[in-house]
């Protein structure tokens, strides 16, 4: 494999066991996998290359969206999509599914500034989720969580009793997971959901960097994952306000473990334009370093 020397000994091969799958609104499931080696050694932001069916070779990445390593389970959202995903649907509790990770280069895992900013959009929703759940197990500063999506949310929206300044009337609705762990939470969307922003999630956020005070503004980090527009517009807002900022990129993988170099992104580095794996030197990049073609 083409793994540098850091992530030499942390990837496994590992069959997982089907705990449960929940079917969602939106062609959308949740899977349960009992993985204790993955569990123990991801990160927010890894990922793991999954075979959805003994009957199809090709794996599929997939990101991690919960992770519990003392009880020794992934959890996975993902659409229903083609055969692969249609035959993982239809994996029942007991089956095994094998899996190749945890893969890839994750967030930042500590040192937050006092005002992190977590922004995903669609299927980017999950691995913002896992390090919401990081920084809440770190007892780092509590994370303002933007989800951005134009299908049904992967959950039942609920109004929010956490007050967050800035947040244009009306905006109040939130994931129930992070209401209950008291991190606050705002939703956008263009199909009308009630309770959510009228809008792109990064629009959400443009509105709540503007109405921070300087000072405080200066306190903000930003994490995002989600469809290449959206990664764009994160970067610009970046930008704009000068806030350090980490990008999940999403890009088709075949191998992902970097031996047939087809998730390729341009990225400035020292020595100038250089081409970049997304599954072996991501899929997580500082933001200044990524050439958006």
């Amino acid at each position: 494999m083409a793994y540098g020397p850091e992530q030499r000994g942390t990837l496994v091969v590992e069959n997982g066991v089907v705990q449960r799958q929940d079917a969602l609104p939106g062609h959308q499931h949740v899977v349960r996998l009992a993985a204790a080696q993955i569990a123990a050694r991801a990160r927010p932001g890894s990922f793991v290359h999954l075979q959805c069916d003994p009957a199809l070779p090709m794996r599929r990445p997939m990101s991690l969206m919960r992770v519990n390593a003392s009880e020794g389970w992934i959890e996975i959202l993902y659409k229903r999509h083609g055969l692969g995903t249609e035959r993982l649907a239809n994996r029942k509790a007991g089956e095994q599914v094998s899996l190749i990770g945890p893969i890839g280069v994750p967030f930042k895992l500590d040192d937050y500034r006092a005002r992190p900013l977590l922004i995903g959009g669609g299927v980017g929703i999950p691995p913002m989720l896992f390090l919401a759940e990081h920084m809440r197990q770190a007892r780092a500063p509590a994370p303002l969580v933007l989800m951005g999506s134009e299908v049904p949310f992967p959950f039942t929206p609920r109004p929010s009793t956490i007050l967050v300044p800035g947040m244009p009337d009306g905006v109040i609705a939130t994931m129930p997971l992070l209401e209950d762990w008291r991190i606050p939470c705002r939703l956008a969307s263009r199909q009308g959901y009630p309770g959510c922003f009228e809008g792109v999630v990064t629009g959400l956020a443009r509105l709540w960097l503007d109405a921070l005070p300087v000072a405080e503004r200066g306190q903000v980090e930003v994490f995002a994952c989600g469809p290449t527009p959206m990664l764009k517009a994160v970067q610009m807002l970046a930008e704009k306000y000068a806030l350090p900022c980490q990008l999940s990129l999403e890009e088709y993988m075949a191998c992902a473990v970097g031996g047939c170099a087809g998730c390729t992104v341009l990225t400035r580095t020292l020595d100038g334009p250089a081409m970049k794996r997304v599954c072996v030197e991501g899929p997580v990049f500082d933001a200044k370093t990524v050439i958006f073609q």
